[in-house]
């Protein structure tokens, strides 16, 4: 099963204009057999917690981080598995760089957001059993599941996330800046290996927070247009994408016709990627 509970970009929008698509930022859970998997801890980390807590058993649960831009952590304080002490809490993600090449571990990044700068709950209120872990470029493999991370092109140490398990392919991409003239410190060989990472995948979530209008003065704000996403599921061999991190000043009717308007362009060029926006709520496999 995977599931959104947060598709928005930057900063939360709620509203009437995006209630159909949601307001709240990147959150994607995965139940994989005995596994589940969260995908990054934005704002809709607070409701996918309190969800899990309703079930009878104790949460125990891996948090993927993609990065630590806020819009990707903010909710992490909120996630009401965090004050449970039956709770076990794995947070998995990139190690980060200061500019004069000091390493910023997870398990560092994670107290210094629950600082009392930041935050008015102390570090000592987590009753959870809570380990901390790398992935930059890599796989983490348990139980039958293989999630593997490869830097892509945002502002910082970002990571996209490929996860196969029971004969299903899933990427998540949520924050990556697919423009060839944007420079970014990983080589010319970039665009060739994300497309092999991305290989036959079933779904793709990726980034496409811009239209090609937009962009332009955006450029190296780490983030793609909706067709420069098109081309690359294309490119990969990718079965169904969805638009993700949406630009929280897009409407739902706004996003209703960008979808259409890809779609028919898709078919028309004879691609056979089939194309949606990622919705909070929508379960994307069942």
């Amino acid at each position: 099963m995977v599931r959104c509970w947060g598709t928005r970009g930057s900063i939360p929008s709620p509203g009437p204009d995006t209630a159909r698509y949601g307001g709240n930022t990147s959150c994607v859970e995965i139940v994989a057999g005995p596994r589940h998997l969260i995908f990054d801890a934005g704002s809709g980390v607070r409701a996918l917690g309190s969800s899990l807590l309703e079930a009878a058993a104790p949460v125990k649960t891996t948090i993927f981080l993609t990065h630590f831009h806020w819009d990707h952590i903010q909710g992490l304080p909120f996630f009401p598995p965090l004050y449970d002490e039956q709770t076990c809490l794995d947070i998995v993600g990139p190690i980060q760089y200061t500019p004069d090449g000091r390493e910023l571990d997870v398990e560092s990044l994670f107290a210094g957001q629950m600082g009392p700068i930041y935050f008015p709950v102390p570090m000592s209120a987590v009753s959870a059993a809570c380990s901390f872990g790398h992935l930059n470029e890599g796989v983490w493999e348990e139980d039958g599941i293989r999630v593997s991370a490869m830097r892509v092109r945002h502002p910082s140490w970002v990571v996209g996330y490929r996860i196969d398990f029971g004969g299903h392919r899933i990427a998540y991409v949520p924050d990556n800046e697919l423009d060839p003239d944007a420079a970014y410190p990983m080589g010319a060989e970039w665009r060739a290996r994300f497309v092999e990472f991305l290989g036959d995948v079933d779904i793709l979530l990726h980034d496409a927070m811009y239209t090609a209008e937009e962009y332009p003065s955006r450029t190296l704000w780490g983030h793609s247009t909706f067709s420069q996403a098109v081309e690359v599921a294309d490119e990969a061999g990718v079965r169904e994408l969805a638009f993700f991190h949406h630009d929280p000043m897009r409407t739902d009717a706004e996003l209703d016709e960008i979808v259409a308007r890809h779609a028919d362009a898709a078919l028309a060029a004879g691609r056979t990627v089939k194309i949606r926006a990622a919705a909070e709520g929508a379960k994307i496999l069942s």
